[in-house]
């Protein structure tokens, strides 16, 4: 409300919409009466979400058919702003009338909760997406105080903040210049900026996901885990597994199991993946960069799905399986750039840019520059980058099989406090406090 205080209509309408369409639902055993409601919520949310994220898209590229074919389409681009976190809100209330329509969860009856089940602040604009079994209970819980619940949580929004302020919006800066004219860089600042990039938009969000489970956790409330050091996956499936993991479960559980899932013969299988990586390409943005982005993800999972056995007889063939720590690193070293290839698409404004990138990366390659020195951004800035990047990829390496808790929290007093410390002065002298927004505020 603070920006657009009119767009608060748009969380009270997703909420009026699913909490009565829930009540409806429960309050009938006719099959055609929960079935109406259902579909009720389903184009009360996806109209709205339809509406404001993706009417304009739909519309400029219906003018661009047209005029190619010289037809005459009078309808104008409308000026629409896109409300903060409308993808995540409703998502995270259709959840529920679909998880009631199945009989997974049970009704809420109490208006004040519901609502606050939909609009939970911490997780409001950009996540986690939570499921109405998890957190709905948990408002109905009386939480004193507890110094570990406080403690835990502090912890995990210190961290968070580490990524998001020292690592994230410090290489922001370097990504946001390179990436915004790309054609004026040669291909070592284009590298840079591409991987820069992948570990921005990790930090940034991964970061905002901590904030977002720490602050709940002081409060007393459990909000599902999101990331699991994504980057350390083997293979695009575990990335997946590893990657905002409460969209990827709720298209696993909405879309890609009422599609059939696995149950299915293996050709609708594989459309059935194909189809949520797509979708979820859609659901990330309103430009076909996201939707080519979503789209390598569902080739990358067909790949692996197809040529699954093929690739374990070349492991064999040339002996990656007896040195499983070597096949390991190359695993996780070829996941890293399938991925990164792939963000190319995601960051890039245009499909023009990403072809400018690509070709300048992989074909007219040109190294004329060595230097990191642009305008907004130092060689300090860029230390300041690399370094955090090491440091975080240090401690993520040791989250492989832990959480943060008991990696820090188990450790003697002053290890305990020498981290906090660390983590606290890193932040306050090296930290971006330009106000560098969250990346996932966009969608």
């Amino acid at each position: 409300m603070c920006w657009k205080a009119e767009y608060i209509l748009l969380v009270i309408g997703s909420t009026l919409i699913d909490y009565i369409a829930g009540i409806k639902i429960a309050g009938s055993t006719k099959k055609s009466v929960r079935k109406n409601f259902l579909i009720f919520s389903l184009i009360g949310n996806l109209g709205t979400l339809f509406l404001f994220k993706y009417l304009n898209f739909f519309n400029d590229n219906i003018r661009l058919l047209f005029d190619s074919f010289n037809i005459f389409y009078n309808v104008p681009h409308f000026n629409l702003l896109l409300p903060v976190g409308i993808s995540f809100y409703t998502f995270q209330s259709l959840s529920y009338t679909i998880d009631v329509y199945r009989g997974q969860t049970k009704v809420e009856r109490h208006f004040g909760i519901f609502a606050l089940y939909v609009s939970f602040f911490p997780q409001l604009v950009a996540g986690p997406i939570e499921r109405s079994e998890n957190l709905l209970p948990q408002l109905y819980q009386k939480n004193d105080f507890s110094y570990e619940r406080v403690r835990s949580g502090l912890l995990l929004m210190l961290w968070g903040f580490f990524k998001k302020i020292v690592v994230a919006d410090n290489i922001a800066v370097f990504v946001n210049i390179v990436f915004a004219s790309p054609q004026n860089y040669d291909s070592v600042y284009l590298l840079y900026a591409v991987y820069f990039f992948a570990f921005q938009i990790y930090c940034d969000f991964s970061g905002y996901s901590d904030i977002a489970i720490g602050s709940a956790r002081i409060m007393g409330y459990d909000l599902m885990t999101n990331f699991k050091q994504p980057y350390f996956s083997r293979s695009i499936g575990e990335f997946w597994r590893r990657w905002h993991i409460s969209l990827s479960t709720w298209f696993r559980d909405y879309v890609y199991i009422p599609l059939g899932g696995s149950r299915v013969p293996k050709i609708r299988k594989h459309i059935n993946v194909f189809t949520v990586f797509f979708v979820s390409g859609i659901w990330h943005g309103a430009n076909w960069t996201f939707i080519i982005w979503g789209a390598m993800h569902g080739f990358y999972m067909l790949f692996e799905m197809i040529f699954a056995k093929l690739r374990e007889k070349f492991a064999k063939f040339i002996g990656l399986t007896k040195v499983p720590k070597i096949r390991n690193i190359i695993q996780i070293v070829l996941t890293f750039h399938l991925a990164l290839i792939a963000w190319v698409f995601f960051r890039a404004s245009n499909i023009n840019d990403v072809f400018i990138i690509l070709k300048k990366i992989f074909v007219d390659t040109s190294y004329t520059h060595l230097g990191v020195s642009l305008y907004g951004f130092s060689t300090f800035n860029f230390c300041v980058g690399v370094i955090s990047l090491l440091f975080l990829s240090f401690i993520d390496s040791l989250l492989q099989d832990k959480t943060l808790d008991q990696l820090v929290l188990t450790k003697p007093f002053f290890i305990r406090w020498s981290f906090y410390y660390i983590i606290l002065f890193l932040i306050l002298i090296f930290g971006n406090f330009n106000l560098q927004k969250f990346i996932y505020f966009d969608f």
